[in-house]
């Protein structure tokens, strides 16, 4: 018995149609992508160091913020941080005089929130005179 065996030829991979397609692929997604810019605003910080101490007028409102969410309007402190229960402190405070400069100053550790509600109810009611104060910091030893 008499085999004739032949070496058996080793399998050749193709990759031209696997080139094909990732090529074509990649440029379908290089089309298909859309490159969006993000908007920006430029926002100008106040300066501590820069500006010169304005005496406070007698007729101004002040909201102090504490760091656990407690606000204080003219020192007087209210019963919850709820929005309308500011809404309301302000309206009484300011006697429906919506022109009068209102200054939020809050702690450092506040959160950011307790700021943003403050100016949201005070810009609903029509406050445009909204400024926040600004505290140097302590020189170190």
């Amino acid at each position: 018995m008499k085999l004739n065996l032949q070496p058996k030829e080793e399998p050749e991979v193709n990759l031209t149609s696997l080139i094909d397609v990732v090529l074509l692929l990649l440029v379908f997604f290089m089309v298909s992508t859309s490159f969006v810019k993000q908007s920006k605003i430029t926002i100008r910080l106040p300066d501590a160091e820069a500006s010169p101490r304005i005496d406070q007028p007698a007729n101004q409102i002040e909201i102090m913020i504490t760091e656990q969410g407690t606000y204080l309007i003219n020192g007087r402190e209210l019963v919850n941080s709820r929005p309308a229960t500011i809404r309301n402190a302000l309206q009484e405070v300011s006697n429906g005089d919506h022109t009068l400069p209102l200054t939020i100053s809050a702690d450092a550790n506040a959160r950011h929130q307790y700021v943003i509600t403050a100016m949201d109810v005070a810009g609903r009611l029509g406050f445009v005179e909204i400024s926040i104060a600004t505290v140097n910091a302590p020189a170190d030893p």
